[in-house]
Order: structure tokens, then C-alpha cells, then sequence
């Protein structure tokens, strides 16, 4: 039986705490938040803040951990703040998850209920592949990304790092979103996207860019 050790204890937490539950090799034995201000051990689990990660490693030493934060930048964060290899991160996939025996998932990434990874896609690490969400074949989604519910990436989409497609969004086939951008709930990306834009509406037009005053941009 895996240990799992979940960082965050808000919404998303929730949602990967139910995943777990349905795996038949994991147990989850407790939760880092820095709501929490001193490891303790309470009904049968632990809670603690973020830093007490090698405190519990004495404690437990074979244990795994997966951040279940939602939010991508505070996730890459954490992951630099916690200085875990790769081996100490555990991937969670849901049960009624659709993945494709082709495609690659990296470590400390979820992906959730009725999602679709298909053919030959690669996703990164420490991503999250929301529920139902649709990743087509050939895709390449970087890690720290977050493809939220319903979003669909249709064939040989490029996702860079830290990207948050929203919501119900759509991208066609060859389309390539520059890094730690927002792609917001319902667009339909039919451009590409540079790094660090965010970009709504149908089809989608870049309202910001890091830096830039908040203005609405025709990406012909």
C-alpha cells in the first residue's frame, strides 16, 4: 500500500482526496497546509504546514506526496519549496480517467474523472488534466499546466508551461499557447498564443499581456 501525503487542503484537495480513495494501492495518511501550524497527528492522520514535510519523512520515510493546489504558480512553488526528487511524488489517475496505453504522464500530475488522454500525448509533470477534459491525440501539455473542466485541446496542440486553459474552452489542431498563459472559460483558440497573455472571447482575443495595460488585441 502506497502513503500519500496530499499538500493543500482547499477545493482541488478535495476533488484529488476522492481520487485516491478509489485507488486500490493508496492510503492517504495526511495533509500539509499552511493553515496548519505544527505537525500533529490526529484521528488516524497527519496535518501540518508545508515546511514540516521533513519532519514527517522521519516520521515516515516511505511516504509519497502530491500538491493539490489548483493554482499553477503557487504549485511550482511548492514544488521548488518542498526540494522532493522525482520518486517522492505519486501520479494520480482517476479510475473512469481515459488514457491512451501511448501516452506519457509525468510525475505529481492528476488527472481526474472522465478526462481523455489520447494517442501518443505527452503530459508534463505536476499537471492537471481537470474533469472531462479532452486532451487529443499528439498533444504536448508542459509541466505545472492546468487543463480545467470540460476544456477540449483538439489534435497536436502545444501547451507551455504553466498555461491555465479555463473552463469549456476549445484550441484547433496546431496551436501552441506561450507559457503561463490564461486561456479563459469558453474561448475558442483559433491563433497562437504568445507567453504570458491572457486571452478570452470566441474566437479568442489577447485582453492582457504581463506588463501591458489591459487592452483587447485582433491576434490575426
Amino acid at each position: 500500500m502506497i502513503k500519500v501525503v496530499i499538500v493543500g487542503q482547499g477545493g482541488h484537495s478535495k476533488v484529488v482526496t476522492e481520487a485516491i480513495t478509489f485507488q486500490g494501492n493508496m492510503k492517504i495518511i495526511g495533509y500539509l497546509d499552511d493553515n496548519f501550524h505544527e505537525l500533529v497527528f490526529k484521528n488516524e492522520l497527519y496535518y501540518g504546514p508545508i515546511r514540516s514535510n521533513k519532519e514527517l519523512l522521519i516520521k515516515e520515510p516511505n511516504i509519497k506526496f502530491v500538491i493539490a493546489i489548483g493554482n499553477n504558480k503557487v504549485r511550482k512553488k511548492i514544488v521548488e519549496k518542498l526540494g522532493l526528487k522525482d520518486t517522492q511524488y505519486i501520479t494520480v489517475i482517476h479510475p473512469k480517467a481515459i488514457i491512451s496505453a501511448s501516452a506519457t504522464i509525468g510525475v505529481g500530475s492528476v488527472i481526474l474523472a472522465n478526462a481523455v488522454v489520447n494517442t501518443d500525448a505527452t503530459i508534463g509533470a505536476h499537471t492537471i488534466i481537470n474533469t472531462s477534459a479532452i486532451v487529443e491525440h499528439d498533444n504536448i501539455i508542459e509541466n505545472f499546466a492546468h487543463i480545467s473542466p470540460n476544456a477540449t485541446l483538439t489534435g497536436t496542440v502545444h501547451i507551455e508551461e504553466g498555461v491555465h486553459v479555463g473552463a469549456g474552452a476549445n484550441i484547433i489542431p496546431n496551436i501552441s499557447i506561450g507559457k503561463w498563459s490564461t486561456i479563459g472559460a469558453g474561448a475558442t483558440v483559433i491563433n497562437h498564443i504568445p507567453a504570458f497573455s491572457t486571452a478570452v472571447g470566441v474566437p479568442a482575443k489577447i485582453k492582457s499581456k504581463e506588463g501591458d495595460e489591459v487592452v483587447a488585441i485582433n491576434i490575426q
